[in-house]
């Protein structure tokens, strides 16, 4: 009998050991500051790919770029096993979302993992160079030593809204780190604005030159997936209008 395809499983693709991890998740958003950001952070850490998210709710795609196909979801971690990175490159449907949240935060408390960080984007017309944070109070108030400052009010959807909200009930701490970012186009800006605020917040020292000096090459490999998601955005919009 053909085994059944799984509602969403984290597949284990290299053995490594996770000393606790804090983990960092990009998706698919406005100006794909997400995906960019962990793209980013897996390059500068030299962080290996260490497992996919199988699930029957993911669309039948795959990612190629410069002619590689990878997996649109995965996972990875740093040589030292302290930070794991998500990034999924493509839109997600709302049908299964809570399945795949589940699975992921069970992944992330198997683990240790006691942090999970969602770098995204707000579209907007232009970027002011700012990050700002959703968080629990006093996570709030420390973020604006750093220069973070709190977003006032308004909405997180999809998949990053479902892994805030299952982190207020779980032992496990979630934030948002975002920035204005452009509607239509990746914006490497924001990009670059949301690995400088993580620099500062966690000590940590991603070196953001690429980001900014590379915005042609960028744009060109990210567009389609952008384009995808405005797409996806103005479709969801019709069917609540």
């Amino acid at each position: 009998m053909e085994k059944e395809f799984p509602e969403a499983q984290v597949f284990q693709i290299k053995k490594m050991e996770l000393k606790n991890p804090i983990i960092f998740a990009g998706f698919v958003g406005a100006g794909l500051v997400g995906p960019l950001s962990i793209t980013h952070m897996i390059t500068e850490l030299k962080m290996v790919e260490i497992a996919v998210m199988r699930s029957k709710y993911l669309p039948p795609s795959t990612v190629f770029m410069r002619g590689r196909l990878r997996h649109p979801f995965r996972f990875y971690a740093n040589p030292e096993g302290t930070i794991c990175a998500i990034i999924c490159e493509i839109t997600l449907r709302m049908e299964g979302l809570y399945t795949l949240v589940s699975s992921i935060l069970d992944w992330a408390e198997k683990n240790g993992s006691k942090e999970i960080v969602i770098l995204d984007g707000v579209a907007s017309t232009e970027h002011d160079d700012k990050a700002y944070c959703a968080a629990e109070e006093d996570l709030v108030r420390t973020m604006a030593d750093k220069d973070i400052s709190l977003i006032p009010q308004g909405f997180i959807t999809g998949i990053p809204g479902g892994i805030l909200n299952e982190c207020l009930v779980r032992e496990i701490q979630g934030l948002t780190l975002l920035a204005k970012a452009n509607k239509t186009e990746p914006d490497s800006g924001a990009a670059a604005t949301l690995i400088e605020a993580l620099n500062r917040f966690y000590d940590m020292e991603i070196n953001t030159s690429e980001l900014k000096k590379d915005k042609d090459r960028i744009h060109s490999e990210f567009n389609e997936l952008s384009q995808k998601y405005v797409k996806h955005r103005e479709e969801i919009s019709g069917m609540y209008m």
